[in-house]
């Protein structure tokens, strides 16, 4: 698991892998999102990186393998993940634009407080992950796996889960609009407290 550096600046913001400083602190962002870029394109395991407050645009992080990594309030423009396998990492408050998660295996992950827009997690093992509190747009997440997830208090418009495994999902006080369940097991799905 990723160790929780404070930045030395004395703002209370954890340092970024590398470095003594957070992100916001950096003297030259561009070159620090390069150099973690250059690690992650050289590196298919990638464990314990710490990147809060990271802006990635374009960036291919598909194929590869991460363990307890800390993406809390990134920014993801475009981004591929697919094919990527993913433990115990945190996305806390970032948020997805246009981006690729199909056939990922995310298990034990938290996505809490996440904006994702126009995204795609189709074909995918999402197992035991969070969306509390999410807000979720213009995104398919058809024919995965949503094992134990949950998306309690998340704001979901326009979103895709066809033929899924909503078994033991959780859509507890979720704001839901143009929302699809067709061929998916929602009876197995928790849409109130008193479904517990």
């Amino acid at each position: 698991m990723f160790s929780v550096s404070p930045c030395v600046a004395g703002c209370g913001r954890p340092a970024i892998s590398g470095s003594h400083i957070c992100f916001v602190h950096q003297a030259n962002q561009e070159q620090e999102i390069k150099r973690i870029v250059s690690y992650v394109a050289k590196n298919k395991t990638i464990k314990d990186l710490s990147v809060t407050g990271m802006n990635f645009v374009n960036v291919d992080f598909s194929e590869h393998e991460f363990y307890g990594c800390n993406f809390r309030e990134a920014t993801f423009l475009n981004c591929v993940f697919s094919g990527s396998l993913m433990r115990m990492c945190f996305f806390d408050f970032a948020e997805f634009k246009d981006c690729n998660f199909s056939k990922t295996d995310l298990q034990f992950m938290s996505f809490a407080g996440t904006r994702i827009f126009g995204s795609c997690f189709e074909g995918s093992e999402l197992i035991h992950l969070n969306f509390l509190g999410s807000i979720i747009s213009g995104t398919s997440f058809s024919n995965s796996n949503l094992y134990n997830s949950r998306f309690i208090n998340a704001t979901l418009e326009d979103i895709r889960f066809v033929d899924c495994n909503l078994k033991r999902t959780y859509f507890v006080d979720a704001r839901q609009k143009d929302v699809y369940f067709k061929s998916s097991n929602t009876a197995e799905a928790i849409f109130e407290m008193g479904g517990l």
